[in-house]
């Protein structure tokens, strides 16, 4: 209206965006749209007049957090000739009248992160990647570190669930990985971690967790439990991460690996990319932190276990071979999340896999290493028929399939006799992938082992020793010699 004080109506039109023909409306009629004409009425009847106030309102004022379609499912259900088509006004009218009558919802604050202040790890799982090690499916969480100001992150696979051992093995990493410390930790409230533990133990993890944070001089802090959105400064980085690893193995081209440290150096890799994005902040963040301490604490539990005459010892449902030497001895077992350190007295023995129970059902499992027993079976093959951790002796399949083979074609004698010395030769001889390929070919022809044809091919290569000749000096020689004077020898 102020270009129309001053320009012509098709001027101060054009100068406000619209066209000659609307000016010229508007000037004939400078009453405003809502006044010109009334409000249009309803087209058709309300489908929810008769249950709104009656039975709709009394339902969600009773239950605020009913959903709006388990509501029409209810008016379906009590009113048969209620169209499908009101779902949809339904829940528009529902969510109208909450914004007006509702409760009050919680409200998040939005914080300031101060560099050097604040880090936080949380467990996610990663399941969902389909990463296969050496063919098989990885069941496996990740722990993810971040710092809130920086973004600095890092992640560790652990291949068990939440666990102290996991977040002290996790977060000594991220710390040693960023060159210093910031000065307050923040965790979940370790429910998982604390599951199933009695009064000691939770006291005990809780001392320990304690001591851990006093060693990098950090004060630990936790969110309430079930209120996830107060450690959303990592919380919300679990899906972003997530979905780095899953485009960086479409990428890759596979999700598979020869082994668990391949598959740790390809999320070193991702978390190194994401990092340099972000490489300012955390270098003026990491100039804040405090430093790190001389060296690294525990990042294990130690159990003393007992070799009992079964030739291994059983620690969380699981059972775990050893040399028989070591039957009757009383060993020093440091846990880590996936392996077992054993030490007799001061000495370290051996690092075995880790093993673990069916978190479902419970049922035990065994770490088994055939050259361990193999001697020992040599002895008793019959042993073999009804073991217990059989499946877990044959280092391969194709000793497996060998075996049910030999059990479905063969007398059981001679079939145990026969897998327990396919076994030792394995051992002796140092062949066991070979072996296993070869077994592997007989029994895709339909052939059972040919022990003896195997002992030859593996047999040690005859040697033959030299011929020496040795030509000796006449004993004359030795009387000329004592002959000779030393003056004339000069």
């Amino acid at each position: 209206m102020k270009l129309r004080l001053t320009e012509t109506t098709a001027i101060a039109a054009a100068k406000s965006g619209f066209s000659p023909a609307t000016a010229y409306r508007l000037e004939q009629d400078q009453r405003l749209p809502s006044q010109r004409k009334a409000a249009r009425e309803r087209r058709r009847p309300d489908p929810l007049a008769a249950i709104w106030e009656a039975e709709i309102v009394p339902m969600i004022a009773a239950a605020p957090g009913l959903r709006p379609v388990a509501v029409f499912e209810e008016m379906r259900r009590r009113h048969p000739d209620l169209g499908e088509g009101v779902r949809r006004t339904l829940e528009r009218r529902i969510r109208g009248w909450r914004a007006l009558h509702g409760p009050d919802q919680e409200v998040i604050f939005r914080q300031v992160h101060e560099p050097g202040l604040l880090g936080l790890s949380d467990f996610t799982k990663a399941d969902h990647l389909g990463v296969t090690i050496a063919g098989r499916a990885l069941d496996h969480n990740l722990y993810h570190f971040r710092l809130a100001y920086s973004g600095f992150e890092h992640a560790h696979v652990v291949l068990g669930g939440e666990s102290y051992v996991a977040l002290a093995e996790g977060l000594q990493n991220a710390l040693w990985a960023l060159g210093g410390c910031p000065l307050e930790h923040r965790s979940d409230s370790l429910s998982a971690a604390f599951r199933n533990l009695d009064a000691d133990a939770r006291r005990d993890l809780t001392d320990r967790y304690a001591a851990l944070c006093l060693h990098y001089r950090m004060t630990p802090s936790r969110n309430n439990r079930g209120i996830a959105h107060e450690n959303g400064a990592i919380e919300s980085a679990h899906g972003h991460l997530k979905k780095a690893l899953a485009d960086a193995l479409l990428l890759r081209g596979s999700s598979a690996f020869d082994d668990l440290a391949a598959y740790r150096r390809f999320i070193d890799e991702v978390m190194s990319r994401r990092n340099a994005r972000n490489a300012k902040r955390i270098d003026v963040e990491r100039a804040t932190l405090q430093d790190l301490p001389d060296r690294r604490t525990h990042d294990w539990e130690e159990v003393i276990v007992a070799v009992t005459s079964s030739g291994g010892f059983i620690l969380r449902k699981v059972f775990y071979s050893v040399p028989s030497r070591l039957i009757g001895h009383r060993l020093r077992v440091r846990l880590h999340d996936d392996r077992l350190d054993l030490f007799i007295g001061g000495t370290h023995l051996m690092t075995l896999p880790r093993g673990r129970a069916c978190p479902t059902s419970g049922k035990h499992d065994h770490v088994v290493d055939y050259r361990h027993v193999i001697h020992a079976l040599r002895r008793k093959p019959m042993a073999l028929m009804n073991l217990v951790y059989r499946d877990k002796l044959f280092p391969r399949t194709a000793y497996a399939r060998a075996f049910e083979q030999l059990v479905a074609r063969e007398p059981a004698r001679i079939a145990c006799r026969v897998a327990v010395e396919l076994l030792a030769l394995a051992h002796d001889r140092a062949c066991e992938a070979e072996l296993a390929a070869i077994l592997e070919a007989d029994l895709q022809a339909g052939r059972l082992p040919d022990l003896a044809a195997l002992r030859a091919r593996f047999a040690p290569a005859a040697t033959s020793l030299p011929t020496v000749t040795v030509l000796l000096a006449p004993l004359t020689a030795y009387d000329e010699l004592g002959s000779i004077r030393i003056g004339d020898a000069a």
